[in-house]
């Protein structure tokens, strides 16, 4: 168990077996007996294995182990066999720390079981059958057709775990279910706010969406995201039935408005018939010429951040269920450096308010 423990915490800290010997102080043959289980580290080997790792001691005999399914990833391609570990590995890692602090409340209903609403049919032949199906689970979860204020907030109140990764360039995002097929988005932390939310609505289609022949599934999760974040209705309610032209600035405002990147409206509007395919073109290059492609113009849109896991934590240490010492190793940091961010978010907020 320590063995794989130790595999997992290189993995996730992107360490070849030789790098890791080398800040330990052991060969990498070492390394590879103590992943193997065919030897175990001495406690001195242990301490200095855990700050090497940047985990706790407390890491290596962590008994939650997850099983994760094969995911999909946006771009995987691009992906290199060490990027794709060190993903896999730090999604492991918080998973299993988000599952430990569920189990302490359990079997209380604060544990949010996931389940696949009535009135939708998942099934489609075609990409533009995802518009549908994005209706069809709006209506279901009574959003209506405003604008998502916070999209990370509405999956994880819906069961669904989301997960901010460190990542790496090639990778946006991935879902996947674990063993009691409970949905799980992970998505890279250093991205603006559209584009997160974007990466989101795309896996949300992932979940939902069910191919009934062969069909182009990044096409139609795209549809389905964007269908999701800007119902049809709203996008010609703010555009118009038919444009010839759009300007710049007023789709970054409808940017900030919807949480939804000027480019994905252009392409929105081509997908409704609202201008045609030339003006598209038009707009594109625009885009392109500026340099926008990559980073569009204006204040960016801030990420959204998931707060449960947390929001968990904080009543486990409240309630006297955990020591400080645990919070810390759940939450991953040091508790003095957990409430140095939280008082830099949040207006210095005090972090000693507890009785």
């Amino acid at each position: 168990m320590i063995g794989e423990r130790i595999k997992l915490a290189r993995r996730a800290a992107g360490l070849s077996l030789r790098e890791l010997a080398s800040r330990v102080g052991v060969s990498p043959q070492a390394i590879s007996k103590y992943e193997r289980g065919l030897d175990m580290p001495s406690s001195g080997v242990l301490l200095r294995l855990a700050e090497a790792l940047g985990v706790k001691v407390e890491y290596f005999f962590r008994t939650r182990s997850v099983n994760l399914s094969v995911p999909s990833y946006r771009k995987k391609s691009t992906l290199r066999r060490r990027q794709e570990e060190k993903i896999l590995a730090q999604i492991q890692d918080w998973l299993e720390r988000y599952l430990e602090v569920e189990e302490l409340f359990y079997p209380s209903d604060v544990i949010v079981r996931f389940a696949l609403p009535e009135g939708i049919n998942p099934k489609i032949t075609t990409p533009e059958e995802a518009e549908r199906v994005a209706e069809e689970l709006r209506m279901a979860w009574q959003l209506g057709l405003d604008p998502i204020e916070n999209l990370t907030e509405l999956l994880e109140d819906k069961g669904i775990k989301v997960g901010l990764m460190e990542g790496t360039e090639g990778f946006d995002a991935c879902t996947f279910t674990i063993e009691d097929n409970t949905p799980v988005i992970a998505v890279r932390r250093d991205i603006p706010g559209d584009r997160q939310r974007f990466s989101l609505a795309h896996e949300l289609g992932h979940i939902f969406l069910q191919p009934v022949q062969e069909v182009d599934m990044e096409k139609a999760a795209n549809r389905f995201a964007a269908a999701f974040l800007v119902p049809a209705q709203m996008a010609r309610r703010e555009l118009g039935e038919h444009r010839h032209a759009i300007n710049l600035y007023e789709l970054h405002l409808l940017k900030h408005k919807y949480g939804f990147s000027m480019q994905a409206w252009i392409y929105r509007a081509k997908d409704l018939g609202i201008i045609t395919e030339t003006a598209y073109r038009r707009l594109q290059r625009q885009i392109s010429q500026h340099g926008w492609r990559r980073k569009e113009p204006g204040d960016e849109l801030p990420p959204e951040e998931p707060k449960r896991m947390e929001r968990l934590v904080m009543r486990a240490l409240a309630e006297d269920l955990i020591s400080e010492s645990r919070a810390a190793e759940l939450l991953a940091m040091p508790l003095t450096e957990f409430w140095q961010e939280v008082a830099k978010r949040h207006g210095g907020l005090p972090a000693d308010i507890r009785n």
